[in-house]
């Protein structure tokens, strides 16, 4: 049976949580590419040497934490740190995704979901049959971002534009949810966007599939 994968990302701010609470709520399966991202990096995990060796030993105190901050500063201060820190991290995240998916194809799962603010332009895009992306106007993001983190909006509005404009977001999306109105609205759209594609996934996978 066919199996659709959606990814679902968006800049800070937009309420993308919102409406992958949308799918979780009709039963559909969640990997969270952003919560992977963290588990990864957990004490215990045998990326966190390679880290160290790469970045710093300094890096990972006593008790086997990471100090994120100070990785984040190095990484990111070069391409080249950047491209490294993504190829250690990155095949670990995709792995796993696969086995996320896995999981849910071997349960009879029509939907899965990806959930990431980083999908786009990286490894996770090809683990995605369809990419939905949750768009909001800018100040409502800043003043989301603002609230939720208890940051300046100027602050808010610094590390917004430093992330993936919108526009190159949706031009990779086969499916846009609006967050521009109220939440009902795109709540709307999301269950919307849900049931057509499990009606799509059932049809795919129906009599058609039998030899």
């Amino acid at each position: 049976a066919v199996m659709i994968t959606l990814g679902i990302t968006g800049r800070s701010g937009c309420g993308k949580s919102t409406a992958t609470q949308v799918f979780a709520r009709q039963g559909v399966p969640l990997a969270d590419a952003d919560q992977i991202s963290r588990e990864i990096l957990a004490p215990g995990s045998p990326l966190l040497p390679q880290l160290a060796q790469r970045f710093g030993q300094d890096l990972v105190d006593e008790a086997g934490r990471l100090d994120r901050r100070t990785l984040a500063d190095r990484a990111f201060a070069t391409p080249e740190g950047k491209a490294d820190l993504d190829a250690l991290t990155h095949p670990e995240i995709i792995r796993r995704i696969r086995q996320a998916k896995q999981e849910a194809q071997a349960a009879g799962c029509k939907l899965f979901v990806l959930d990431g603010a980083v999908i786009v332009g990286t490894a996770a895009q090809a683990e995605c049959d369809r990419l939905a992306v949750v768009t909001a106007p800018f100040e409502t993001s800043v003043a989301r971002i603002a609230a939720r983190d208890g940051i300046s909006p100027e602050m808010a509005a610094r590390r917004l534009n430093a992330q993936t404009p919108e526009a190159e977001l949706t031009a990779q999306a086969d499916y846009i949810l609006r967050n521009d109105a109220d939440c009902a609205a795109l709540i709307a759209a999301a269950r919307q966007l849900c049931s057509a594609l499990l009606a799509e996934a059932a049809e795919e996978g129906g009599t058609g599939s039998l030899p």
